[in-house]
């Protein structure tokens, strides 16, 4: 029987998955995993959901053929737009789904963590829509650098927590939401922003995700006459935004799947987070997956220049993909990724996230037919990290050219 890379009816892809919960929360997670398949698959909410998609985040994101890029690569470059959705990045497909699966369980308070902001800013955005009170994690160092977003947030009317333990960033952000959750687990929902955490959420983030990979079937369809392509390109970090793009190609073995992860300062260094390549089997926010861990179990520190990146876990999908074989990772260092939103930039007129930049950095590390068609999913705008890219100018064309 063919394998499938789709989560089984125990909340597990291969071995990574789960629902690992401190008992306190039990029985909030296992409300929230009796509810999400009916209310997600019900006509009312399907309606509500697609019609907030395209009148309110402006779906569907265009598919752009990257001319010029494409002539450097030899390739057919096609590009997924989710930088052109409200709020900048491909969060809110994910924060409206879930909002509504909130409303529909009772919930009347919300929480999220963040760490480049624009998961915070997208749970913001659906909380001022859906008049609920928001509070967001994020970790002080992330405040710190992504300061505007911490301000859209604020002017959107949620609570923001900047976040003091651990190295102050994502992983440390998800500690502390969790935290929140089991002093509030009657009246609140936790919006998770990655496909992490306790099933059901690594699924019910991947099928709020899945929309991407549903209009690359048919654009692709539109532009190349076939709707499948051979390559599919994506960061990742937690993993939502890969886990949209590949969701409908997961078991389509004609399709290959190639993911940037934070190299950082490179996989060999201790400021690294390259999890696929470096982490070990351990249990992390309630799921298990690769983790970047010492010999005794205690989390290392994620390391990487992009804020949206910084987590020491991924989530289980991409670890059974990774381990099995399914898809080919690249760790891409700081140097590698500030290069490659510089490239897009000059060469496209397109300013992407720094945890886009890793996806485009992939390219070079790849070797092209003239006519393999490649889709590549820029997740993000790069407005909120635009002193990043200006302050490590320097460095990057030491890498290289434009």
């Amino acid at each position: 029987m063919k394998e499938s890379y789709f989560v089984d009816e125990n909340g597990f892809y291969g071995d990574f998955g789960g629902a690992y919960v401190p008992e306190i929360l039990y029985k909030c997670v296992e409300d929230l995993r009796k509810a999400y398949l009916p209310v997600i698959e019900s006509e009312e909410f399907k309606n509500e959901y697609h019609a907030l998609l395209r009148d309110y985040v402006g779906r569907p994101s265009p598919l752009y053929f990257a001319k010029r890029m494409s002539e450097k690569y030899g390739c057919q470059l096609y590009l997924k737009r989710e930088d052109l959705n409200h709020t900048g990045a491909h969060k809110i497909n994910n924060t409206i789904g879930q909002i509504l699966l909130a409303r529909k369980m009772g919930k009347t308070r919300i929480i999220a963590e963040t760490g480049a902001g624009q998961h915070g800013v997208a749970t913001a955005t659906v909380c001022a829509l859906m008049n609920m009170e928001c509070e967001i994690f994020m970790g002080k160092t992330d405040v710190e650098r992504q300061h505007t977003n911490v301000e859209r947030m604020r002017m959107l009317g949620a609570k923001v927590h900047p976040v003091t333990t651990g190295n102050m960033t994502l992983s440390d952000a998800c500690s502390e939401a969790i935290r929140d959750w089991c002093c509030h687990p009657s009246d609140t929902f936790y919006i998770v922003g990655s496909t992490m955490g306790p099933h059901p959420y690594p699924d019910l983030v991947a099928r709020m995700q899945s929309v991407i990979s549903e209009e690359i079937k048919w654009q692709l369809q539109e532009k190349v006459g076939r709707n499948y392509p051979d390559y599919l390109v994506a960061c990742v970090g937690g993993g939502s935004n890969a886990a949209g793009t590949v969701y409908h190609y997961l078991d389509d073995e004609r399709v290959k799947i190639v993911l940037a992860e934070a190299g950082g300062h490179g996989v060999d260094t201790d400021y690294t987070a390259a999890t696929i390549h470096r982490g070990t089997l351990g249990i992390l926010h309630g799921s298990k997956m690769l983790v970047m861990q010492t010999p005794d179990g205690q989390i290392e520190e994620a390391f990487t220049i992009s804020a949206g990146l910084d987590y020491p876990g991924v989530g289980p999908m991409h670890c059974n993909m990774a381990v099995k074989g399914r898809s080919k990772v690249f760790a891409v260092n700081d140097d590698e990724a500030i290069y490659a939103g510089y490239e897009l930039t000059r060469m496209e007129g397109i300013i992407p996230a720094i945890e886009s930049a890793h996806a485009v950095a992939a390219l070079k590390k790849m070797s092209f037919k003239k006519d393999d068609v490649v889709v590549l999913t820029v997740s993000g705008r790069g407005d909120k990290d635009v002193e990043t890219y200006l302050n490590n100018k320097d460095k990057a064309l030491e890498y290289g050219k434009f």
